[in-house]
């Protein structure tokens, strides 16, 4: 299949995947949005599909985990939309609740902790706790993918005996 016969095919199925991105999002804009990365996505990859295979599936199936992984990492976020006319974002827990002496010291403990890691470590167990995959950290730092999910563990296993002492 030649790359403007492709491109032809993916256009055709651009009304379907719309609807399909508003009956996932139930929202015109973010359907737009998730329909733009989705044709962005299947351009990008298109090497990667089987020419026997169906496109209409293929793109579907792209939509759908794109959907999926941006609403993880929105929810990983715990961020709340106001919806006041000025729709401001406000990143604050649930919960309300007073903060304790005992916890403000421990948290700068973990936070004195982590910023003595040495960066091999910090910089990928920081990423992480910030939301991102382990995939998109080693793309990010250009180091294999293995080598960051060992990092993040040894990270993780230092943190935790300096807090045990």
């Amino acid at each position: 299949m030649t790359a403007i016969e492709f491109n032809l095919q993916l256009l055709s199925l651009k009304d379907g995947l719309s609807h399909f991105a508003l009956s996932l999002t139930a929202n015109k804009d973010d359907a737009k949005d998730l329909l733009q990365e989705t044709l962005l996505k299947a351009l990008v990859y298109k090497d990667r599909f089987a020419e026997d295979t169906n496109m209409r599936a293929w793109s579907y199936t792209i939509m759908k985990n794109t959907f999926i992984n941006d609403y993880r990492l929105h929810s990983r976020k715990k961020t709340t939309f106001d919806t006041t006319t000025e729709l401001n974002i406000l990143s604050q827990n649930k919960e309300t609740t007073h903060i304790l002496p005992d916890s403000t010291y421990a948290a700068k403990e973990i936070i004195r902790i982590i910023g003595n890691l040495d960066d091999i470590f910090k910089i990928p167990f920081v990423l992480h706790t910030e939301g991102y995959k382990y995939k998109e950290i080693s793309e990010k730092l250009s180091v294999n993918l293995g080598t960051i999910k060992s990092r993040i563990f040894f990270a993780r296993k230092k943190l935790r005996n300096a807090l045990e002492k």
